[in-house]
């Protein structure tokens, strides 16, 4: 039986009173569930349960100690391992109206500590929330940092003894700042988005009607809670809708894909969500054996964004995991980003993902013709190439726009361009860069329409679905020919069984370099010619009775024939070499950085000349 709200979500003013609404109306026979892996011998897990009774409490608790210091409207960072406490934190943040900024813990590795460092002086960070078994690490990496003294820590689980029927709701408008996301992007300078309450709200109707959210959803996850696709979508979105939620960490997901499967055949999920790579590596992982006692059948709805999807994905997850219930009607190919707080467009549930091929040649020229009566296979062996693109699907309300980004002209179905945004899940900016909130949130058609957000995405429309070609800063140009880099590295990975995670980007020897000479003066890899370069990690053990040196040359061979590239240098490498985000994007510019630098790790290359002479110049 389906259970209907007895208030209206949509007609609340901030997102504090949609959550105290939802703890009136179900106390904590909605709950968010953790579950983490057990220490000791074999592998068992623990299930935690936090219902939301006694998450408001808490979270009451938490605002009171809040505002005593002060803190409404100032930035408080947010450093939690993966698990409950953090909507703890998160929630009393947003009842002391303190702005929260989710973040990862900065002693995971290197290149965390260093991006919240730089978020820890952008916003302005003068208290650190996290919880006491992370207390001592964090005020160590304080100390490691020259920040003790000036910022200051507060374990929420430990440290607050406060009353929670002390706390009384501060004001809030729909535009008052509700949280910063910081993106991950593919760049290591973070900017943090303005999210309020108004966002929020939006969004949360937004998806809501998309995925026919009610109380009776259940969702079930492993998003890190620092991603906007976690954040909004395994934890407020739960809140906005007053429904179940179970989750584990990232980690414990990747050392057991098969976890998450259980988990929804456990406590029947009816939606998940993930990017892309995370259902591939359940393709990957999950044995036949593990198939046993498995059934999907409750699932209605699994989305899949934030990054590129890939078709041959969405088939073998039905082909695969149709005999434990998976159906093709499940899938929801979605396209959002932290600029519009999350979702932009999704498929419209029960409808399952379309797919549909298009001539490659002419999306070299920014024109999106669809091919009939082809092979459908990424080749399109026996005929013209073909791309095989998987649409992101409609947007509910928001205005959605392709416009040509030099002449700000809007585009006719069929022409690539830039995807531009506007609505009520748009945000309010970045946090204190009004120059780049202008250009990016501020943009004007050629005709004067807007504002609108520029996402720096491009794509096209066709048949009012919304489609997903690449980012811009991603283009690659050869030849006077737009190449896109996930099309180059979904070849590359297509060359051989034992091609794991790639990255495509180009180098332009002469500018890259600074050469005038003694570089290959004609033919492959001359002065002045984008050289395309693939850094691919493989699998020794799938590899059979391949070399690597052979490895590289099939995938050399097999992007060079795909895009009739003249020059195509490949370097093949052990895991990590391939740089990622926090939530598992791909790292372009950074993985050229370390290529540029010898950095990687190489197990076999294949360079052109000009891009061997350039590493050698800049070793």
């Amino acid at each position: 039986m389906r259970v209907e709200p007895s208030w209206d979500t949509a007609g609340a003013n901030d997102f504090v009173s949609v959550v105290r609404a939802n703890v009136r109306e179900y106390g904590d026979t909605r709950s968010f569930t953790f579950v983490s892996e057990e220490r000791g011998p074999g592998r068992r897990y623990r299930e935690d349960v936090l219902g939301f009774a006694e998450l408001d409490r808490r979270a009451r608790a938490v605002a009171v100690r809040l505002q005593a210091l002060g803190l409404r409207d100032r930035a408080v960072l947010l450093l939690y391992p993966e698990g409950l406490e953090f909507l703890v934190g998160f929630l009393g943040c947003a009842y002391a109206r303190a702005i929260a900024v989710p973040s990862p813990l900065p002693a995971l590795d290197a290149g965390r500590a260093d991006r919240t460092y730089r978020i820890v002086g952008d916003a302005d960070i003068g208290w650190i929330l996290t919880d006491g078994a992370r207390r001592g690490l964090v005020g160590d990496w304080l100390a490691a940092a020259g920040l003790d003294g000036r910022v200051r820590c507060l374990a929420t689980d430990t440290d607050v003894r406060d009353d929670p029927g002390a706390w009384s709701a501060p004001g809030f408008e729909r535009d008052t700042p509700a949280f910063l996301q910081y993106t991950s992007g593919s760049t290591s300078d973070p900017k943090g988005v303005i999210v309020s309450h108004g966002n929020l709200l939006c969004n949360g109707e937004e998806i809501k009607r998309r995925i026919d959210g009610s109380p009776d959803t259940v969702g079930v996850g492993w998003v890190p809670h620092y991603h906007d696709m976690g954040l909004i979508g395994q934890f407020m979105e739960p809140l906005y809708l007053g429904c179940r939620y179970v989750f584990t960490s990232p980690i414990t997901f990747i050392k057991r894909p098969v976890l998450w499967l259980e988990l929804i055949s456990r406590h029947r999920g009816t939606i998940t969500v993930a990017p892309d790579f995370g259902y591939e590596l359940c393709l990957r992982r999950v044995t036949d054996a593990q198939l046993a006692g498995l059934d999907l059948s409750c699932l209605r709805t699994a989305k899949n964004g934030a990054e590129p999807v890939r078709a041959e994905t969405l088939e073998r997850m039905v082909e695969r995991f149709g005999r434990v219930g998976f159906r093709p009607e499940t899938w929801m190919p979605c396209y959002g980003m932290a600029e519009t707080t999350l979702l932009v467009t999704g498929a419209p549930v029960g409808t399952g993902a379309v797919i549909r091929e298009f001539d490659a040649e002419a999306l070299t020229r920014n024109e999106a013709v669809p091919r009939t009566n082809v092979h459908s296979n990424l080749h399109g062996e026996g005929s013209a190439p073909v791309r095989r693109l998987v649409s992101s699907g409609r947007p509910v309300t928001l205005d959605v726009r392709v416009v040509d980004p030099r002449t700000r002209a809007v585009l006719p179905d069929g022409r690539v361009g830039e995807i531009w945004v506007a609505g009520g899940s748009v945000a309010r900016g970045y946090w204190r860069r009004p120059e780049l909130t202008r250009e990016v949130f501020g943009a004007r058609t050629a005709d004067g329409r807007g504002p609108y957000l520029r996402t720096g995405d491009l794509g096209f429309r066709a048949g009012g679905e919304l489609y997903i070609t690449g980012r811009i800063k991603d283009l690659i140009i050869v030849n006077g020919h737009n190449i896109y880099a996930h099309d180059l590295e979904e070849a590359a990975r297509s060359a051989h069984p034992a091609a794991r995670t790639t990255a495509a980007f180009a180098l332009d020897a002469d500018l890259d370099a600074g050469l005038d000479a003694g570089l290959d003066g004609g033919g492959r890899g001359s002065g002045g010619r984008e050289q395309v370069v693939i850094v691919q990690e493989i699998s020794t053990a799938a590899a059979g009775e391949r070399t690597p040196d052979e490895l590289a040359a099939l995938t050399r061979d097999a992007v060079a024939r795909e895009f009739g590239l003249p020059a195509v240098s490949v370097v093949l490498s052990g895991r990590g070499a391939v740089r990622r985000t926090t939530s598992g994007k791909i790292q372009r510019p950074l993985t050229r950085e370390d290529f540029l630098e010898g950095r990687i790790k190489q197990l076999a290359g294949d360079l052109e000349p000009a891009v061997a002479a350039l590493c050698r110049a800049r070793a």
